[in-house]
């Protein structure tokens, strides 16, 4: 049997890989989607929604004694829940999926915002009463004037979203199957949207907290205290950080995408992704909160504990012991200090008579 090779070897054609072969990136940076962006908000929702349902069902247990500062926690859990509420879409938007209409893309916007600014005038509404509660200078506080100062809260932090229900929107990028939710601004309604927000929302109350904290460390150093306000500051304090740490750099990051935005038509990919995971850091604060009661406050803790196990236990004077319980404890402290005056004038009365006779 005979093998003819001639023709494969004699083959003197030569290829030019440089022209003929074209390698084809597969792989887009772009493209790559950050995945665990949905595992820590499926861990957020996780945490945040049985922490601060055991919120609500213990102050629903305490609810014929309650006092003002459970109605200030009350408010800043409901917008924990309503943030929570959202983040399986943002999960969904951050996955690839996409938010599948505009009107989805403006409420989990606006609600993202609207928690923020919440609880930042909130905080600015608490911390700002311990401080004038230092100087005896605190208004009184009736429920009634409570319930309309937090709806003021809310209607304010309504106003603020404003921008976000107007140019939100679900736009398709050139590059990106899914829907991604931006705003859509239109000539300078950018700048003066940013300024709004980093102003109004940011500057001014975040100035506020920063003033009441340090006047707040500065008397507990000064002076001695009673223990109610050092266990007041101690629970505050932790508050206002811990809300700092969490929204401090989406606003920095907020700021600093404001200042690219006039330079440049295309947002910058690095600044898209801190934002990102700045937001991801901020939606995290909704359920570190519950567990910061958990681990500050006695009363509440052993509250937990006993609605767990199903069982009764006597009404506490407190859960919070914040600042502006101080004012319900102040009749009865004076009311003491009455008798105690009355006995001391029936003692010297007593002595006087008994030298005249």
């Amino acid at each position: 049997m005979d093998v003819d090779l001639d023709g494969l070897f004699r083959q003197n054609a030569s290829f030019d890989y440089d022209d003929d072969y074209e390698y084809k990136e597969e792989f887009d940076p772009r493209s790559n989607k950050p995945v665990w962006v949905p595992v820590v908000y499926s861990l957020v929702l996780v945490v945040g929604l049985l922490g601060n349902i055991l919120l609500l069902a213990v102050l629903a247990q305490r609810r014929p004694a309650w006092r003002v500062s459970d109605t200030l926690i009350l408010h800043l859990g409901i917008t924990d829940i309503l943030l929570l509420v959202t983040l399986p879409f943002r999960a969904a938007q951050a996955g690839g999926g996409g938010l599948c209409s505009g009107i989805l893309c403006k409420v989990c916007g606006a609600v993202f915002n609207m928690n923020f600014f919440c609880g930042i005038f909130l905080l600015v509404f608490i911390t700002l009463d311990h401080h004038l509660s230092a100087d005896q200078l605190s208004w009184r506080r009736k429920p009634l004037s409570v319930h309309v100062t937090c709806l003021s809260v809310w209607l304010l932090s309504l106003f603020l979203t404003v921008p976000d229900w107007i140019y939100l929107e679900a736009e398709q990028e050139t590059g990106r199957s899914p829907a991604l939710c931006v705003h859509s601004y239109s000539g300078s309604s950018r700048t003066a949207s940013r300024l709004f927000h980093h102003l109004a929302g940011f500057t001014v109350p975040a100035a506020a907290l920063i003033f009441c904290c340090a006047s707040i460390l500065l008397r507990l150093q000064c002076s001695h205290k009673a223990l109610r306000k050092r266990r007041a500051a101690a629970l505050i304090l932790p508050l206002v950080g811990l809300f700092l740490l969490c929204w401090l750099p989406y606003n920095f990051a907020l700021i600093v995408d404001t200042l690219a935005g006039s330079s440049q038509e295309t947002p910058d990919e690095h600044l898209r992704t801190a934002l990102l995971a700045t937001s991801v850091l901020a939606c995290g604060h909704a359920c570190v909160r519950p567990l910061l009661y958990l681990g500050l406050c006695g009363n509440f803790r052993k509250r937990c504990a006993a609605l767990l196990r199903r069982v009764t236990v006597e009404p506490e004077s407190s859960l919070w012991e914040l600042a502006v319980e101080e004012e319900e404890a102040a009749p009865q402290e004076q009311s003491h200090a009455e008798d105690e005056l009355k006995q001391m004038t029936s003692v010297v009365d007593h002595q006087t008579e008994s030298c005249r006779c």
